[in-house]
This record gives structure tokens, C-alpha cells and sequence, in this order.
């Protein structure tokens, strides 16, 4: 039986499906040594997500720079505090690189966002908005994504929280982690149905 995916996943339908979260290993990033040692191990890897956090601002005019970025594997995830580190020549040799595959969702703007805090080159990535267009759908955020693709929700409680907080707490962790993470799984999948066929799109469009 093939694999059911829908053109826009119902939202009000994601809060009933099981939780997801990252349940592997979390290193946070405080050091240029420790950012240094992170991204020889992550380089040495087949595959990595990616995204980043940026403090919210609530205030009409003011912006903040990107606190936060966060590297998985399938099971461990390093969070770099570039409000803390700044963009260290580790860091841009990772976002430089071409050798190692990274997904990303939305990409192009964390790409942006992180030029605002350092020059680099962008090296091989690969935005899942991007091929989530060949199978015919629509949605573009990553918990509806998930949520088509898995049957699993992803909690964005955390989103505008403080990224810039002296210590992250637990949940930021998880939080950030997952999504990173999620990029990963996303991908995988997404590359098994391209390759594959194995799915029927169900167009739910009112």
C-alpha cells in the first residue's frame, strides 16, 4: 500500500499526533576550541541538518542577530552560541564546505541572517522547501511537513523564547536540537519517495 501525503496538511490536526523530539546527545557550543573540535567530528559525517535561533524582538523597527546554530547527526547535536563565539573560522569552514551534504528548510534565510554576523562562501546544501515542490506539496513549514510525512508534531513552544539567555534551558536544547535533527529525517524521506514512488498525493485543497 503506498504512502499517503497530503498537498496541505490539516493544521488543526497536528497538535493530536504523538510528540516528536530529539532524543540523542546535546553538546552546546561555548568556546572556539570546542567550536574547532565540533566541526572536525561533524565534517566527518555523511549527512548533517542544520537551522539556526534568533532571539525575538517585540519591539516594531529592532532586530536581533542570529544567537544560535545548531548542527545534527542522526543522533547528536552540537548548538553553537555565535551570540557567545561569534563566527569563528571553524564555523565558516563548515558553512563553507562542499564535501558533506547539509539540509536546511527555508535556507536561503538563515543563509542571510548568518551573513549579518560573518562573511562566507555557502557550501553544499540542499532546502527541503525545494523538493517537497517535486511530490506536489504545497506546505512549507517544517511541523506541517512533519507532521505529513511522519504523523508526528513537532512543538514550536519554544520559538520565541530568549536565545541570547546566559544559559539555555533544557527546552531551548530539545527544542532546537529537534529541528536540526528533523531537517535530516525530513530529507531521507523525501529522497525514499523521489526514488521510490511509494506514495499517493492526496489533494485536499478547498
Amino acid at each position: 500500500m503506498k504512502k499517503l501525503i497530503y498537498t496541505k496538511f490539516d493544521k488543526s490536526a497536528i497538535s493530536s499526533l504523538p510528540r516528536v523530539v530529539f532524543t540523542g546527545r546535546i553538546h552546546v557550543i561555548l568556546s572556539r576550541a570546542q567550536a574547532e573540535k565540533a566541526v572536525n567530528f561533524l565534517l566527518s559525517q555523511p549527512i548533517l541538518g542544520l537551522d539556526t535561533e534568533t532571539r525575538p524582538s517585540f519591539s516594531r523597527g529592532s532586530c536581533h542577530k542570529v544567537a544560535l546554530l545548531q548542527v545534527a547527526t542522526h543522533d547528536l547535536c552540537f548548538l553553537f552560541r555565535l551570540n557567545i563565539i561569534g563566527m569563528t573560522p571553524a564555523i565558516v569552514r563548515l558553512l563553507e564546505d562542499t564535501t558533506v551534504t547539509k539540509i536546511g528548510l527555508s535556507w536561503h534565510d538563515d543563509i542571510n541572517s548568518l551573513h549579518k554576523i560573518g562573511d562566507f562562501t555557502p557550501g553544499r546544501f540542499i532546502d527541503i522547501q525545494n523538493m517537497v515542490k517535486s511530490l506536489g506539496i504545497e506546505d512549507l513549514s517544517l511541523q506541517k511537513l512533519y507532521a505529513n510525512l511522519y504523523g508526528g508534531f513537532i512543538s514550536k513552544s519554544q520559538q520565541l523564547t530568549n536565545w541570547e539567555r546566559d544559559v539555555l534551558t533544557d527546552k531551548q536544547k530539545q527544542y532546537a536540537a529537534t529541528d536540526a535533527w528533523a531537517c535530516i529525517q525530513l530529507y531521507e524521506e523525501l529522497q525514499r519517495l523521489q526514488q521510490t514512488g511509494d506514495y499517493e498525493l492526496v489533494n485536499n485543497e478547498p
